[in-house]
């Protein structure tokens, strides 16, 4: 028996829910607009997903560095913390960024009309 893979029961479906848009885009709306909320809140929780899973390795990668840093050299202490405080930041933006879409996507979907 052939094993299949993630990749290609993940693309079969994408080619359903794709297929099924245009069954629903004609009259009678109500179920139209149901399928694109509901791939909406799907979208949503993929937006936010990666974003949050993403920016806690990367603080975690830049707090393990600057523990590192001043452990080898504690007269950089000071630096070190300045520096890992502006790069959580800027990696904490970024989940935000996620964030921003999501909420986009659930409450002032351009999609639903």
């Amino acid at each position: 028996m052939k094993k299949t893979s993630l990749k290609s029961v993940l693309f079969t479906l994408f080619l359903l829910v794709v297929g099924a848009l245009p069954a629903l885009a004609g009259e009678g709306g109500e179920s139209g607009k149901a399928l694109i909320l509901g791939l909406s809140a799907i979208g949503a929780g993929l937006a936010i997903g990666p974003a949050a899973g993403g920016a806690g390795a990367g603080q975690g990668q830049a707090v393990r560095g600057a523990c590192e840093g001043m452990a080898r050299n504690p007269q950089m202490a000071g630096k070190l913390t300045t520096t890992m405080f502006i790069g959580l930041a800027i990696i904490e933006a970024l989940a935000i960024y996620g964030l921003v879409i999501a909420l986009i996507l659930l409450y002032a979907n351009p999609l639903a009309g």
